[in-house]
């Protein structure tokens, strides 16, 4: 039997590389995408062509996108570092990027209607996120609305599904998950601000990292910065 196809948005980062994982289990034929978007975390990159080759996925693409700024992530704004790991989702932090998985979106949807794929996934989480209003269910739930009134494909009766299998899960359930799906998470990144060959370890999504591994009592392979292990 012919498996379907599907894109899969991947950052390089743990929830994504899960994510494709997944998307593997449930038997898609797996297409990567991924956006080289000015990010100072742009080493990122590196793992998601490393994830590509590790979970044998059948292509992989990577757009560039030069026009986001006004956030931390793409302009001289300082990462935030040392907050309490339980106030994090309060409010929307500087690291959030103006519509970034509006866009992003879009050109998962484009690219799945270009390559004859129905189903999208992306790791967007909403219990043990950053406070983003683009990783909100209700965001997805009108996305996928979008996605099966504004294209060809749906107008001729095919309809696109947008997956988020991580929404609704912790960051220590996302671990479990990926270590029964036997994911190499000594190649992933999660840090906002990293150095060269180790994580920092003090940003926030270091933090959400560092207490996921910790709550799912499991050892984090990654590096960070010696006054940070």
């Amino acid at each position: 039997m012919k498996k379907k196809k599907s894109v899969v948005l991947l950052s390089g980062g743990l929830d994504s590389t899960v994510v494709v994982s997944v998307a593997i289990k449930k038997k898609f034929d797996v297409h990567c995408i991924s956006f080289d978007y000015g990010q100072r975390h742009k080493k990122e990159l590196f793992f998601a062509k490393k994830q590509v080759k590790l979970q044998k996925v059948n292509s992989h693409k990577i757009f560039k996108i030069d026009f986001f700024g006004g956030s931390a992530l793409t302009d001289n704004i300082k990462v935030p570092i040392n907050r309490n790991v339980n106030e994090i989702p309060d409010k929307i932090p500087v690291t959030y990027v103006p519509a970034r998985n509006t866009i992003f979106l879009s050109y998962a949807l484009g690219y799945a209607e270009y390559i004859n794929a129905q189903d999208i996934f992306l790791g967007v989480n909403f219990v043990d996120y950053s406070g983003y209003p683009d990783c909100r269910p209700e965001f997805i739930k009108l996305f996928e609305k979008l996605s099966n009134i504004a294209t060809k494909k749906s107008i001729e009766g095919e309809k696109f599904n947008i997956h988020t299998p991580l929404i609704k899960m912790t960051k220590d359930q996302i671990i479990r998950l990926g270590t029964k799906n036997k994911v190499d998470f000594k190649n992933t990144t999660s840090c906002y601000n990293p150095f060269e060959k180790v994580s920092c370890g003090k940003c926030d999504s270091c933090l959400l990292r560092k207490k996921g591994f910790e709550e799912a009592r499991l050892k984090d392979p990654i590096e960070y910065a010696k006054n940070n292990v």
